[in-house]
């Protein structure tokens, strides 16, 4: 019978998952986006994921070696920093700026508040909007590389690679289908992921089974990514409806850029995502309509990365107003 009774305290609720592996289980969804990625672009690809990926686990572990703190680096975390900021990246940029970026992603953004759950915005969307801000040239150059060049990815860009718009700014300029025709954006190549942009941007399939992996291991809940591309996709035709002469093809937009990736794989981080289910909602409308507003109204034809970090900035409000009240707070007594 004293075996029908466990007496122990709070939390009740337990649960097998640890940090670590859900790092993993991140890490290997973002397996099939990854290897599309080096597929697609080359060694040079391979070179952008190693250095971000070393240069974000070592500044971890300094920083927690002359902060005297528990080493964390084995717990994934600032791999799967290092391998995000790679995949947002182009597979020219100079090995550098690789490393400036995964170093601020962990020492400014994670560790100067706390350290891992403490800091209030995604790591490596601030990492890459920093190098988007202080070296612009480099970030939005993309090349398309012949297949004779492929395996080295574009490294001699001068001599083996062509510098041209992304398939999203090509999508952005269109007038019509017949403009993405003659500009060679096809629907079936950005699925695919056979077409240029970031490291890990460019296969729509990918991203999609790493997320529904994701998913389907209950790592992340459904409703965000599922929310922000369907309020994207309500604003593209609220847009399209409303301005005359303008052309945005439902499909390419959602298919190009970092929508996809940043959907499923950033805007449900655990620590700048709210918990509340009512605030996941509110949160997931947020960056839809941040994200259209940014592609549509603005000069860059992206926009998911600023979108994301405004939300995340957002998430405590969000979380202050959608908590649920504690049973019988504020009630009216009968009377």
């Amino acid at each position: 019978m004293d075996k029908l009774l466990n007496v122990s305290s709070s939390p009740h609720v337990r649960d097998k998952s640890s940090t670590k592996s859900i790092m993993r289980d991140v890490v290997i969804a973002l397996l099939p986006t990854t290897l599309v990625g080096i597929g697609n672009f080359g060694v040079r690809a391979l070179l952008v994921i190693l250095t971000t990926c070393v240069s974000a686990v070592l500044a971890e572990y300094v920083w927690q070696k002359c902060m005297k703190q528990p080493i964390t680096t084995y717990d994934y975390s600032a791999l799967l920093t290092g391998l995000l900021l790679a995949l947002n990246l182009p597979a020219t940029l100079p090995l550098w700026m690789c490393v400036i970026g995964g170093v601020f992603a962990i020492i400014i953004v994670k560790q100067l508040f706390g350290g891992l759950g403490q800091n209030f915005m995604n790591p490596a969307l601030a990492a890459r909007c920093f190098l988007m801000l202080s070296f612009s040239s480099a970030m939005t150059n993309n090349f398309v590389i012949p297949k004779g060049s492929a395996w080295w990815g574009g490294y001699q860009a001068t001599l083996d690679a062509v510098s041209t718009a992304t398939p999203l700014m090509q999508v952005k300029e269109a007038t019509c289908m017949n403009d993405l025709v003659q500009g060679g954006v096809s629907l079936k190549d950005m699925f695919l992921g056979t077409t240029w942009g970031t490291i890990g941007e460019t296969s729509a399939l990918a991203i999609l089974i790493g997320g529904i992996y994701l998913i389907a291991k209950k790592i992340i809940d459904w409703k965000i990514p599922v929310i922000y591309i369907l309020t994207f996709v309500v604003f593209n035709f609220i847009y399209v409806c409303a301005v005359d002469g303008a052309y945005m093809p439902i499909f390419y937009e959602v298919c190009g850029g970092g929508l996809l990736l940043g959907a499923f794989f950033m805007a449900t981080d655990y620590v700048t995502s709210p918990i509340t289910s009512k605030g996941k909602i509110i949160y997931a409308i947020l960056i839809g309509l941040l994200t259209g507003l940014f592609r549509f109204f603005g000069e860059s034809a992206e926009g998911v990365s600023f979108a994301i970090i405004i939300g995340n900035i957002c998430v405590p409000l969000i979380e202050q107003y959608t908590i649920p009240k504690a049973f019988g707070k504020e009630g009216k007594a009968d009377e």
